[in-house]
């Protein structure tokens, strides 16, 4: 059979060999040798290499053009191919009867641009270890200007694209800048600093392969990827640091962290496992921390441990229908290699420390995390999910670290045992919303009325502490600064805000003003928001122009800014879209569920239930390339619950209560009926108050005795939060009647400053007081300002591990005094200084029958326990009184104790870990001494010797109902404390 015979036969054979890697080098290596020959002319090559074109349409194009030129071009080709891809023989491909006549390559080379092109393949494998000293001696020779440079650099270009773009830009520049690249290349070789051209050893071709990684992890890292995509920010002009914390239930106690802490040792509570998960909020900054992360590696500015980093988007690999083994995982979704892709994964396996994998958006796979299926070897081939989760347990890869992001509510106690440690990440402090104003605005007059509106607002600064909707006010900094009196108080008004914003920017004033913002663009908002809807019922967040094309996405709706182009390296076809955010793709959503007039009537009763969206009728022919084929897709669903489906669902319905607010109601006269408007709205009310009830009737009856409390379940604050942003006082009212309880227990719920709002809106409408606990969430200074409208009804406040600082205590106390039920409060482990004692000395000296006061692990000195003795000293009524791991020492001490031994109310008294020695504890002993109420006194922690607890025993001879004094770890010897607690039984030594 003829060479010519065989391209046309094995066609798709040689198209899957060229292309399948998705990677060009093979097509480009193979037209450096034809070119080379003189096979193919340079009218040929540019008639190929058209940029922007899809790899297969080149490679087509190329097939077509060699069986064009005759039977003698289709043997070179052949041979060509063969020596590129010399597996090709062994993968089906049948050459026999091809006889192979490449030509001799020694004929007359009468210049130095004819010199480039015949020794081409040799010369792009030279000039890889010397782009930029080549480029260096072309500007050196006036050939070449730094714009020239600048297009041959481009990070989005391998090692070996960029020596043959600087090749086709010396052609073009004549025959005189070719001879200063062949110059240059000879005298790099008698100077022995080219590479060996030889057939590489591993860390030559690893240190290639790991350029071409960097650049394109840098590519893909140095403009902001979520939200940013319409204005193309740069991530170094617009990235702001939020609040990156351990978890909770970590013992370490470091500070802020750092980016770099994310990877390093703090926290570490399993030190067998490779997986760190940084846990945070839809819209927290997840993905621009890890994108952050990315670009400073590809830098080498930061995790400079790790030689390799790979970075995976989930919401990517949602996509990827085929099974993989870890090897095509990670060459073909991220960089895949020029040569010797074996020995490169071979390093990867024998150096797994020297690894970072990172997936973002874990939350987003269709699949929820299970360890259920294990597999081990690297060369297996399992579906993308599978391979992740063995990745995750350490099953696979042992040793490789690991940096996963995800929103909490997909992390469950199956994932957590595979943890290394958790970092939370938290959105903006106060300042980072500052800074990140001030970045967003290059006028800084702007930046000035857009911060001083903010803080006129405070409802509106807390939404700012998630960087999403800092980014939407920013961007909305005119529809903010003129809307007056109706500034935004929900996320829905922010959201309405941006949907305005774009809409009135995409067309003229005439059209908008006649016909109003939305009306004049409803049918753009309805395709948008059936693409976002349906996307949101199958799991899908990647569409495709089909899926567009379905739902009847126009042109001009794509344009409109709300679609961003799906960035995804590894995909080689056609385009692909996402929205700006997660958030925005919900909102359109809400935005379809509320006007869509054929919307099923179940869709909200789901919605609020949580229920399975698919099968609601809605577009069903949409997405199918998104997911399992039709035969399959019911018993995928059945089997498998998918993580990113209730966060996802609940965001939306938390839109579409405030899409449903009466204060949006104008908005839709003239988009939807009326009548079908106010069934909505009376649904979504019935669906909080069931949901209300629901978790009423779950409160357990009280131990006989025990006061009763309600511990929230999850779906708990994500209804109070619906409730709010709907603005209907009369559902909270009728849902706060029904709530009996003594104690609210909220801890560990992810309560931010907008939570904080919420519960306020809601929790003021508490018949009876109750206690409310929020430790070891986020509420900072400005969610303490948010839950002010509630305090009247809090008689017991706590507050532990909340970032909260002196500020937040100035307004916190300001209200507390004027609310006749308020007597605890509880703020262990906080940023309190000695400034707030002045709050809480008035609080003592106006509360007359204030009952709590517990300070913990603050850095309250001396000095601020002086300034709270003045308030002790004529309050009659405050029992308990915690001050330990504070710094008050011997001064300190003494003070209180001069304020406290006439104390006829104080049962319990705390001063742990605070540097009190002799001096203290004798002063303390008059408390001891003339106390009648005083029952326990903790003391441990601290440095008293002998001579100390000598006068606490003394002092307890007058004392008969005191029940013990607790002085473990102090400046005693084991004698000593033999000795004293034979002597004296209520001492705990």
């Amino acid at each position: 059979m003829s060479a010519q015979a065989l391209v046309l036969k094995q066609r798709t054979e040689i198209l899957h060999a060229l292309c399948s890697s998705g990677s060009a080098e093979h097509l480009e290596r193979v037209l450096d040798i034809l070119l080379a020959q003189g096979e193919l002319t340079w009218e040929d090559y540019q008639n190929i290499q058209i940029p922007g074109r899809a790899l297969y349409s080149n490679a087509r194009q190329l097939l077509d053009l060699v069986y064009t030129k005759g039977v003698d071009t289709c043997e070179l080709f052949l041979t060509a191919l063969e020596q590129v891809l010399p597996e090709v023989q062994g993968a089906g491909f049948s050459f026999s009867g091809c006889s192979s006549n490449q030509k001799a390559n020694e004929e007359t080379q009468s210049t130095s641009t004819q010199s480039l092109l015949t020794q081409r393949p040799s010369i792009v494998c030279k000039l890889q270890g010397c782009i930029d000293g080549t480029l260096e001696a072309l500007v050196k020779s006036g050939h070449f200007t730094s714009a020239d440079c600048d297009e041959v650099r481009l990070p989005i270009h391998t090692p070996t694209q960029q020596a043959r773009r600087l090749l086709d830009h010396v052609r073009s520049k004549g025959n005189s800048a070719a001879t200063v690249v062949l110059e240059y290349i000879q005298e790099k070789q008698e100077t022995g600093s080219l590479l060996s051209q030889e057939k590489g050893t591993p860390p030559k071709e690893f240190l290639k392969y790991q350029k071409k990684l960097s650049s394109s992890v840098s590519a893909q890292s140095c403009f902001l990827s979520t939200y940013g995509g319409t204005s193309q920010m740069s991530l170094d002009d617009i990235y702001t640091e939020g609040q990156l914390e351990l978890a909770h239930n970590c013992a370490d106690d470091c500070g802020p962290l750092g980016l770099e802490d994310v990877i390093g040792t703090a926290g570490t509570v399993n030190e067998e496992a490779d997986t760190v998960l940084i846990s945070g909020e839809a819209g927290s900054g997840k993905s621009t921390l890890l994108q952050r992360l990315h670009l400073l590696w590809a830098r080498g500015a930061a995790l400079q441990d790790f030689v390799l980093l790979f970075p995976f988007s989930c919401r990517h690999l949602n996509s990827e229908q085929r099974e993989l083994s870890v090897e095509e995982l990670l060459f073909q979704h991220c960089c895949w290699p020029d040569r010797e892709q074996g020995e490169i994964f071979q390093f990867i396996l024998d150096n797994p420390h020297l690894i970072l994998f990172t997936f973002d958006g874990l939350d987003e796979l269709k699949q929820s995390f299970s360890d259920e299926y294990r597999i081990c070897c690297p060369s297996e081939r399992a579906p993308v999910h599978i391979l992740l989760f063995n990745l995750i347990q350490g099953s696979l890869m042992k040793g490789v670290r690991k940096v996963i992001t995800s929103r909490p509510e997909a992390v469950g106690p199956g994932l957590t045992k595979h943890l290394r440690k958790k970092v939370l990440l938290q959105g903006f402090s106060p300042f980072g919303i500052e800074c990140f104003v001030r970045k967003h605005h290059c006028d800084a007059a702007v930046a000035a009325k857009v911060l001083e509106s903010l803080q006129a607002n405070t409802a509106l600064l807390g939404l700012c502490h998630s960087p999403v909707l800092c980014w939407i006010v920013s961007q909305c900094h005119k529809e903010l600064l003129g809307c007056g009196e109706g500034s935004p108080q929900t996320i829905t008004d922010v959201y309405l805000m941006i949907l305005q914003h774009f809409l009135q920017h995409q067309s003229p004033p005439k059209t908008t003003m006649r016909l109003g913002w939305l009306q004049g663009h409803l049918q753009t908002v309805l395709h948008l928001g059936q693409l976002a809807f349906e996307g949101i019922a199958s799991t899908c967040y990647i569409f495709s122009g089909a899926d567009l094309e379905t739902c009847g996405v126009t042109e001009k709706d794509n344009c409109m800014g709300f679609l961003i182009q799906s960035n995804d390296m590894s995909s080689t076809h056609s385009k692909q879209y996402e929205f700006l955010h997660l958030t925005m793709q919900c909102f359109f959503a809400a935005l379809y569920i509320v006007l869509a007039s054929n919307a099923n009537r179940s869709v909200i009763a789901k919605l609020f239930d949580l229920q399975d969206m698919r099968g609601t009728g809605l577009g069903s022919a949409c997405f199918r390339a998104c997911l399992p084929s039709t035969d399959q897709q019911g018993q995928v669903f059945k089997e498998e619950a998918t993580a990113a489906e209730t966060p996802n669902l609940q965001i939306t319905a938390t839109f579409v209560s405030g899409l449903l607010s009466q204060r949006h109601r104008s908005l839709w006269l003239h988009c939807c009926s009326g009548a079908m408007l106010e069934k909505k709205i009376r649904q979504v009310a019935r669906c909080l108050s069931k949901g209300m009830q629901k978790h009423f009737k779950s409160i357990p009856q009280p131990v006989q005795g025990e006061k009763k409390s309600m511990h929230a379940m999850p779906g708990f604050v994500w209804l109070i939060k619906c409730i709010y942003e709907m603005q209907e006082s009369s559902i909270a009212k009728e849902a706060m009647s029904k709530l009996e309880v003594d104690h609210l227990k909220l801890t560990y719920c992810n309560i931010g400053p907008v939570e904080c709002t919420a519960l306020a809106f809601v929790l003021q409408h508490l018949r009876n007081p109750v206690g409310l606990q929020l430790d070891n969430n986020s509420v900072g200074d400005v969610g303490v300002e948010q839950l002010l409208p509630c305090m009247h009804i809090c008689n017991s406040l706590y507050l532990r591990n909340n970032n909260i600082t002196d500020e937040g205590i100035r307004k916190l106390i300001a209200k507390g005094i004027q609310c006749d039920n308020f007597q605890k409060i509880a703020l262990f482990n906080n940023n309190l200084t000695d400034a707030c004692t002045q709050h809480f000395s008035h609080l003592l000296k106006t509360k007359q029958d204030f009952l709590s006061l517990r300070l913990g692990n603050n850095n309250i000195t001396a000095e601020g326990a002086k300034q709270l003795a003045e308030g002790l000293k004529v309050n009659p009524s405050l029992k308990y009184l915690g001050l330990w791991g504070n710094k008050i020492g011997d001064a300190g001490a003494e003070a209180l104790a001069s304020a406290l031994e006439s104390s006829k109310s104080l049962l319990w008294l705390s001063l742990v870990d605070n540097g009190v020695g002799t001096a203290g504890a004798r002063a303390l002993a008059n408390i001891i001494r003339n106390s009648t109420s005083l029952e326990e006194l903790w003391l441990t922690e601290n440095c008293i010797t002998r001579a100390g607890v000598e006068c606490l025993i003394q002092a307890l001879e007058h004392n008969t109902h005191m029940k013990s004094i607790w002085l473990r770890n102090n400046d005693l010897s084991s004698e000593e404390v033999n000795e004293m607690t034979q002597r004296e039984p209520r001492l705990i030594v």
